[in-house]
């Protein structure tokens, strides 16, 4: 005749303690693996509407240019579909979605005004924005940053999304050695675009992007 085992009080009181601090732990263990997963999405998605918006702002800027077409626009549109193959480039990279773009973008082509966008101030930084304003004199700003030109005459300047007008940047070429200093003179949809005298300076022949430069912040 067959007896069953009857557990104690006390045993029964450790099993149940332990099998609670086991489900506890894994749902400590399915909490932190959500919330890193929701950073790197988080991260990713910011890095993608960024790339979408410069990928808008250069396809607005191309298609003005066949609209109302003048002497440098087939040069401006060479430039700019360059840094389109680039921006593809760094979307495969980034896991985006290649050729998504925010046509809709506040940042055109048709490029406001510096002062409609003031620097951020109190270490902060505008949408879009690196280092950008907290970054010391001398230092290297826009790390991995690629240069173009924006086919605008003039002195040599320089237009940026991330240092007001009278910042002085220079841009070495690090390809050919070749360096320039120049002031922000107006907004654009890049750390640093230059205009076509700055370009010359530090260009390599033919080529209307500088993939290796290195952007420094002077002054």
């Amino acid at each position: 005749m067959s007896r069953r085992r009857k557990l104690g009080t006390k045993k029964k009181v450790a099993l149940l303690a332990g099998a609670a601090m086991l489900a506890g732990g894994g749902a400590f263990a399915l909490a932190a693996t959500s919330n890193a997963a929701s950073v790197r999405n988080a991260s990713t998605s910011t890095v993608c509407q960024g790339l979408a918006t410069a990928l808008g702002n250069n396809q607005k800027f191309i298609e003005g240019q066949r609209a109302a077409p003048d002497a440098l626009s087939e040069a401006r549109i060479a430039n700019r579909e360059a840094v389109v193959a680039e921006i593809r480039r760094k979307q495969e990279a980034s896991g985006c979605e290649v050729g998504e773009s925010a046509q809709g973008s506040p940042t055109t082509a048709a490029e406001p005004p510096a002062q409609t966008r003031p620097p951020a101030k109190g270490g902060g930084t505008a949408a879009g924005a690196g280092s950008g304003d907290a970054a010391a004199s001398g230092e290297q700003v826009c790390k991995g940053s690629t240069v173009t030109l924006s086919g605008e005459d003039g002195a040599p300047a320089a237009s940026s999304n991330q240092f007001p007008a009278g910042t002085k940047l220079k841009v070495t070429n690090l390809d050919n050695d070749k360096s320039t200093t120049v002031e922000v003179t107006s907004v654009s949809g890049s750390c640093a675009l230059l205009n076509d005298a700055a370009f010359e300076q530090v260009r390599e022949p033919g080529k209307f992007l500088i993939r290796h430069a290195l952007i420094e912040k002077v002054g």
